[in-house]
């Protein structure tokens, strides 16, 4: 299914749609998640904290997202958290160099190189204005940090660009208080925001986003020095790591990736195999996924070296998580600007953690399970169906009366009330039985159940399974552990 599909889809189930768009001057880039996305965003980041911070021992927190603007100096987003933007001399329209060369000439040019390369390449390709035909002025840096008032005197605070910055201002006091031991990784979830200069397609590029953060905080000395490594020593990664963007792929172990070079220490294969674990259980096709190593120019200006997880989707090769290390950048940036100590003890020895990170774009990701996971049934129609894992699944039944009358009604809404608080579970009594199936399999509904007249007799009910349409009778005392069974996290 193409992307167009999963939006009509969206807008028609309740999953996302823009924000304020009853209003004419609601601005791009901002969407809201409606009742099927919020629970299909609660059940993934649920997954999230069981496949990676329970299962690592990470610590978790919760950030303020308004910062001051010494943070910001001191991680050097003040300075360098720019994108390259040039406007049309006729028309005034702004667009982002990099990509209207990309998208007119198929011209890739990493968006951190110098402004006198974006201008080469507009004037060598005649790339001109999409809306009028104009032509481009010089090409230039913007900062995306939304810079906020705070009181009466309106001192200067921005909203954070990213989740990450509050745990490392908080880092000494986590490793004190919870008495934390190298390496140790603690992890957030919230909202960041980035003054993008054309936001577009969706959840693909927004500027109020959900991130899910994890800074690993290490001793740079014994990288290789990792206890579980056993655990993912043979999941298996999609490597590019040679250059050029379509370089080839290389299928290997986690173990083999570090004994060949690919992956720079067991630290990195170590948190790469947890990610790829758990997109694997969110029903993304991992044979469409890519670990990217990313050349000098592509790199963000604090990583050392940097992966991205990408998986391709109808619009192109997406990235769903940036794999940064980050080396002592972080620390030592906030160490130098606030004053403080930001060095531990890891044993007998005194050192600056340094730092891989595992940042994780959740907006993106719903999108591509939503994408990988929506199917056409020729065989029945053309149904569509969402065939998400059962535990990700939005509505996990639905309860369904045959007709509303000889004592049905009451019947349907009496099972219902008995499962509702154990499951995600919808009532719905109208329409036709078949076009009610229709819809639960749209929202992901891994089962139905139907209450007809052989249940006023027998206890039983009918119960439909999304996938394969099979329909089967259970003694209405089974419901709750048939449900369960099947939507218990892996």
């Amino acid at each position: 299914m193409n992307y167009d599909e999963v939006v009509k889809l969206a807008l028609e189930r309740g999953f996302y749609f823009p924000s304020c768009e009853v209003y004419g001057d609601a601005q791009a880039g901002f969407w809201e998640y409606g009742p099927s996305g919020v629970s299909l965003k609660n059940k993934f980041v649920e997954l999230w904290r069981r496949e990676l911070i329970r299962r690592d021992a990470m610590m978790e927190i919760d950030g303020s997202q308004i910062m001051s603007g010494s943070v910001f100096e001191a991680s050097g987003h003040l300075a360098s958290f720019a994108d390259p933007i040039t406007r049309c001399e006729k028309c005034g329209l702004t667009v982002r160099a990099d990509k209207a060369i990309e998208e007119i000439s198929n011209v890739t040019i990493p968006e951190s190189a110098e402004p006198a390369e974006f201008d080469a390449a507009i004037s060598e390709n005649d790339i001109r204005c999409p809306k009028c035909g104009g032509q481009f002025s010089g090409t230039e840096r913007f900062n995306m940090m939304f810079k906020v008032g705070i009181g009466p005197e309106q001192k200067a605070a921005y909203l954070r660009p990213e989740t990450c910055q509050s745990i490392f201002v908080d880092f000494p006091r986590l490793f004190k208080s919870m008495r934390g031991r190298l390496p140790v990784g603690v992890g957030q979830i919230g909202k960041s925001f980035r003054n993008e200069i054309a936001p577009r397609q969706g959840l693909l590029r927004l500027r109020e986003f959900y991130q899910a953060e994890i800074e690993v905080f290490c001793n740079p000395g014994k990288l290789d020095d990792v206890p579980n490594f056993a655990e993912v020593e043979n999941t298996m990664l999609n490597l590019q790591v040679a250059d050029g963007y379509d370089a080839a792929i290389q299928t290997v172990s986690c173990s083999d990736a570090v004994q060949a070079g690919l992956l720079p220490s067991r630290l990195v294969a170590y948190y790469l195999g947890l990610l790829a674990e758990f997109y694997e259980k969110t029903g993304i096709d991992m044979s469409k996924s890519r670990f990217r190593k990313l050349g000098q120019k592509e790199k963000a200006f604090y990583a050392e070296v940097a992966f991205d997880f990408e998986v391709e989707v109808s619009t192109g090769w997406l990235e769903l998580v940036a794999c940064n290390y980050r080396s002592g950048h972080d620390l030592s940036g906030h160490a130098k600007q606030s004053g403080e100590k930001f060095e531990v003890m890891d044993g007998e020895q005194k050192v600056l953690p340094h730092v891989f990170e595992i940042s994780m774009g959740i907006d993106r990701s719903l999108y591509t399970i939503l994408e990988h996971s929506l199917t056409r049934d020729a065989e029945h129609d053309d149904r569509t169906v969402l065939s998400l894992r059962p535990y990700l699944a939005p509505v996990h039944v639905g309860v369904l009366s045959l007709v509303k009358k000889d004592g049905l009604r009451e019947k349907t809404d009496e099972i219902y009330r008995t499962i509702r608080r154990k499951c995600d579970a919808f009532l719905d009594h109208s329409g036709a039985i078949g076009r009610r199936y229709r819809r639960l399999d749209e929202v992901g509904a891994p089962f139905a159940i139907t209450v007809d007249h052989q249940t006023l007799q027998d206890q039983t009910v009918t119960i439909r399974r999304r996938d394969s349409m099979e329909q089967s009778r259970i003694p209405i005392s089974e419901i709750d552990g048939v449900i369960a069974e099947h939507i218990a996290y892996p």
